[in-house]
């Protein structure tokens, strides 16, 4: 992957049907506090709609809460709908403000952020950048991050989503995690402590590959990998090793739950590029208490880890 040389924004007109469009919107509110709203609203979700248009990616302004006038009554929203990845939501900020606000109806069920500026006049916009989550109502600008990450994880999205279309047995989730923030002991939702999973199994402790690692940093997370009526648990641990400025090693494991000895019999861990294609892989025989994998990543690097078992599996979705 090639080292980011620019932070990239976009800067457009808006056209005079948005403008038209929004100030109807705009009168149809109950009060001029709501009507700047929903203008400002419309601005910004018509402003992304066009240019993740013109960068490829389809877009449904039909489906997106954003552009049901019922919704406009009810709540604060700005989303915007791509096909097959979710909604987008489209925060609105005006020129010379150095936050974003983003309510709490907003804050759930989105897979990123745009903070869209919108100048005093409505007739230009400007894309300053987006984040993946937000945890409170007020976004500081000065947090957003590179359009440019924006549109590699669209991508990144949609290729996934083409694998999953491909197999309906695979479960994909579209949440990255962003390994590196783990060293500041930031955790994604779902990555727990190994004690809380494993209960310290020897298989772990007496990892020899692990024992040789100084500073270092392991997270666990359940995995079902059942079906409908049954349940097949494993524990996915990730350790994260800083080896320099540039690198990262990292080791996959698998192990079983602490109410297992074993792990199940041909369980397949694997490797997956940026690309979804496969590096590496390892298989479990019939006595296996662990599985593993280790590598190198350079920093901003994306992977995919796949665990499959029998018809059944799914992808975690990592970036250095």
């Amino acid at each position: 992957m090639s080292n980011k040389t620019g932070f990239l924004t976009f800067t457009g007109p808006i056209s005079p049907a948005t403008r038209r469009l929004a100030e109807q919107l705009c009168r149809q509110q109950a009060t001029p506090e709501k009507g700047e709203q929903v203008r400002l609203n419309t601005l910004s979700v018509s402003f992304v709609n066009s240019y993740l248009q013109c960068m490829g990616f389809e877009t449904d302004l039909e489906a997106s809460d954003s552009w049901n006038p019922v919704q406009h009554l009810l709540m604060d929203v700005a989303d915007l709908s791509l096909k097959n990845l979710g909604s987008l939501e489209c925060r609105p900020v005006l020129s010379g403000e150095q936050f974003v606000y983003v309510p709490p109806e907003a804050q759930s069920n989105r897979i990123g952020y745009v903070a869209v500026q919108i100048s005093k006049s409505f007739r230009e916009a400007k894309l300053l950048g987006f984040v993946k989550e937000v945890s409170n109502d007020v976004l500081s600008i000065s947090q957003l991050h590179s359009l440019e990450d924006l549109l590699d994880y669209l991508e990144y999205l949609t290729q996934l989503n083409t694998a999953k279309l491909a197999d309906d047995s695979l479960t994909v989730n579209n949440n990255l995690v962003n390994l590196k923030q783990w060293l500041e002991n930031i955790f994604d939702a779902g990555w727990q402590e190994i004690e809380a999973l494993l209960r310290i199994q020897p298989a772990y402790v007496a990892s020899s590959v692990r024992s040789t690692k100084g500073d270092l940093v392991s997270r666990g997370k359940l995995i079902d990998l059942g079906k409908l009526l049954t349940q097949q648990a494993v524990v996915l641990v990730v350790t994260l090793t800083p080896d320099n400025e540039q690198e990262m090693d990292v080791i996959v494991e698998v192990h079983p739950t602490s109410k297992e000895n074993y792990l199940p019999p041909n369980l397949h861990l694997t490797l997956l590029d940026c690309d979804g294609a496969s590096v590496m892989e390892a298989q479990t025989r019939s006595t296996n208490k662990n599985i593993q994998l280790e590598f190198s990543c350079e920093i901003g690097e994306r992977f995919s880890v796949k665990l499959a078992l029998g018809d059944v599996s799914t992808i975690e979705n990592f970036v250095i």
